[in-house]
């Protein structure tokens, strides 16, 4: 799996973006999210508020209960706005 981090989540993990084999328990966005917030304080702190994090997967907007496999792309980013 391909993970990306953008903006700020970049600057708090320390990479912006990384390949990972998923845990076999980590089967949604949520438990990839949870298993990611172990990884070190840079990933607990990006991740601490869910609330101005946003997902996609295979670039498409995701929720936590979306279904994940080793051969899809995850990117985290801040909420955008436009004008």
């Amino acid at each position: 799996m391909k993970l990306l981090y953008f903006a700020w989540l970049k600057q708090k993990t320390g990479i912006g973006e990384e390949d990972i084999t998923l845990p076999e328990d980590v089967t949604t966005l949520g438990a990839l999210v949870d298993w990611l917030k172990t990884r070190g304080p840079g990933y607990g702190e990006a991740l601490a508020d869910l609330s101005v994090v946003r997902f996609a997967v295979n670039q498409d907007f995701a929720r936590l209960d979306h279904p994940l496999t080793d051969a899809d792309e995850v990117a985290l980013f801040p909420p955008v706005t436009g004008g």
